[in-house]
This record gives C-alpha cells, structure tokens and sequence, in this order.
C-alpha cells in the first residue's frame, strides 16, 4: 500500500469517496477551504455530485435531501459556517437521517480569526442545535486519523441513521503527513429506508415533524435508545503509556501530540506520565478516566479552549481525581515547554517520589 502526502483536509475527500460518499455540498470557509476543493476536484471523477451552495444553510439542508434518498452524503465547514448549520443538523438528527460533517475549528467567537483553536467543543459534542439530540463526534490527531476516522463515520452515521462530525483543529486540517488509503473501495448501496421515488419506497417518510405529544416522546426516547446503544459501543479512545502513570494529560487534537512528547520527557525524568486522547468525543470515554483514577494521582487537562472538555473529564471523574487544566486560546498553541511545566508543579504537588529527584527536574 503506497503512502501519500498530502493536507489532511485532501485525506477527509479521498477517504469519504473510497467509503461510498457520492454527493458533497458546502461553502469554502478557511481552514477548511481545500475540503471543498478538493470535493469539487475529486466528486464528479467518482460519478459523485458536487455543489457550491449559496450558503452554510443552504448546504445543510441539501444534505438532508440527499441523505433523504440513501446518498451517502457530506459537508464541511468551520465555525462560524457550522453555527449556520446547526438548525438542519437538528432536522437531520430528528429525521434520522445520516450524514458526515467535517469541522474544521478556527478561532472565536463571532468572526474570530482564521487560526486554529477547539472552542467548538460545546456547539458539536453538545449539540448545538435545538432539542432533544446528539451526533456521534470523532476527533483525528493526525491526517491519517482524519482519512480513517472519514470512513469511521460513514459507517456510524449509516449503523445509527445519525450525523457524525469529524471535529479536528484547524492544525490537523492544514498539516500534510503520509496517508495510507484502503484499497478497495466501498459500493455504494441504497438503504431500505429512502426516499427514491420508486414504487418500492413510496411508503416511506422521511421527517422530523411529530404533532402529537405522545408520538413525539416515543420519538425522543427512540433516538436516546440510539444514543445509549452508542455509549456503551462506540467509545474510542487512546491510552498512551497510562499502564503506571501517576499523571495522566489529557486533550484531543493537535494538543494530544504535545502531550505525547511533554510524557516521553517527563519519562525520562523519571516521572510517571501519560496520555489519555480521547477520539470519540460523544460518546466520551468516561469509563477509560475511572479506570485510570484508580492508580493516578492527578489529572491534567489541555485544550485550546476555555475549558469546554474540562468539563466532560470533571464529570467522568466525579471528584475521585484533583483535575488541573491549562488553555491557550485566540489561535494559540500550548507550548512543550509550557505544558511540562505544569508537569513539574504537579509531580512536586501529588508525587511523593518527587522530593528525590526534584534538584534534578527543576535543572532542566
């Protein structure tokens, strides 16, 4: 299998039209610009369908038509362009209708910037849009994560008739790293449920539209029976040598890479670090931090937001673990340096063996 080189943007068009995508509508919107590019470049080569859309909205509601009628379908946008969008994602959601969304987070709020930041957390993991729903939410720390987890998503989205957002910093969407691609590609095949015009799917509605009040609640708990099913099936996370780690960072994204090398440091200090990333951020791995709470002494958390994940790990943890938390924000990047400081003052902190090798790591 050969490798190639290319933006992670590119990876998410190549992996959705090798995992059956065959429609793709959106709005050029930096950093995820050459996501739409690249569908206009790559779409039709496949028999696909591309379409600039006059909008965010109006792309989101193509999407629901053409995940109406069984097409393995996506967009792609960032925020201000996802914030758009967030009243068809809740149409879709109600409609279960399944579909891929690719968030390519830049700074906010309002118009921001067009660097890379993760204040999206909330408005995607939460649910930004009305009522009672959730989307499957993935989080790629590298552009092979970005094609593999694309085609992770086509099948989530397909296996809960739900849209699953692909959520990666601006970073990840603009980075190139080698890429390795399956190579067989999936068919394209038309589910039961469509709407095609057909005489075998005139019977089907596809709505999100329930007047009564009964009928509604049964809807409501049908969808949450989804969202359970997820919870205990789909949680994906990486444990990066957590088997005896008395620290434990945590982040997701371009700051889990950080983390990973502020660990090895710390390791070779010896101290006892490592990495929790979760890549499922709904569901989200709270098992994985009660299990690790069990031998860790503190937990640090590190986003490039205000602290919207903090608030996840707080919650999974239910105060068995202290929970410390460092943030760059405006398009910042927390630093190595910065994060292994914070490791220094927690090991001093929580770490009896520390006072033994402190004159040592405060000399670094």
């Amino acid at each position: 299998m050969r490798k190639q080189l290319m933006k992670g943007n590119e990876a998410i068009v190549r992996s959705a039209i090798l995992a059956g995508c065959r429609a793709f509508y959106g709005y050029p919107i930096t950093p995820a610009s050459e996501i739409t590019e690249a569908a206009a470049l790559y779409m039709p080569q496949a028999g696909g369908v591309f379409l600039q859309a006059e909008s965010e909205v109006a792309a989101i509601n193509m999407l629901y038509g053409a995940a109406s009628a069984g097409v393995r379908a996506m967009t792609a946008s960032s925020g201000p362009g996802i914030s758009l969008m967030q009243e068809g994602i809740s149409y879709m959601a109600g409609a279960e209708l399944p579909c891929v969304i690719a968030d390519i987070t830049r700074g906010g709020p309002g118009l921001g910037s067009i660097n890379a930041e993760q204040g999206d957390y909330h408005q995607v993991v939460k649910g930004g849009g009305h009522g009672n729903y959730r989307t499957i939410v993935l989080a790629p720390h590298s552009v092979q994560e970005m094609a593999d987890l694309t085609a992770l998503a086509f099948e989530l989205a397909d296996r809960y008739r739900n849209p699953v957002v692909l959520l990666a910093d601006g970073f990840i969407g603009q980075m190139m790293e080698p890429v390795e691609f399956p190579q067989t590609a999936v068919e394209p095949r038309q589910p039961e449920w469509a709407v095609t015009g057909t005489e075998a799917t005139r019977g089907n509605l596809i709505t999100s539209l329930h007047l009564d009040s009964d009928a509604l609640e049964a809807h409501q708990n049908h969808l949450e029976a989804k969202y359970r099913h997820s919870q205990e099936h789909e949680v994906r996370a990486e444990e990066w040598r957590t088997e005896d780690a008395e620290i434990v960072l945590t982040g997701y994204g371009i700051v889990a890479r950080i983390l990973k090398a502020v660990a090895a440091e710390a390791r070779t200090m010896g101290l006892k670090v490592g990495v929790l990333r979760p890549i499922t951020l709904f569901p989200f791995p709270s098992a994985h931090f009660q299990r690790l709470a069990k031998n860790s002494r503190v937990f640090v958390v590190v986003e490039m937001s205000n602290g919207q994940m903090l608030e996840d790990v707080k919650l999974a943890l239910n105060g068995a673990r202290p929970v410390e938390f460092f943030s760059r924000v405006g398009g910042n990047v927390p630093s190595h340096d910065e994060v292994f400081r914070i490791v220094q003052d927690q090991a001093r902190r929580y770490v009896p063996a520390m006072q033994s090798i402190e004159g040592q790591v405060t000399n670094v």
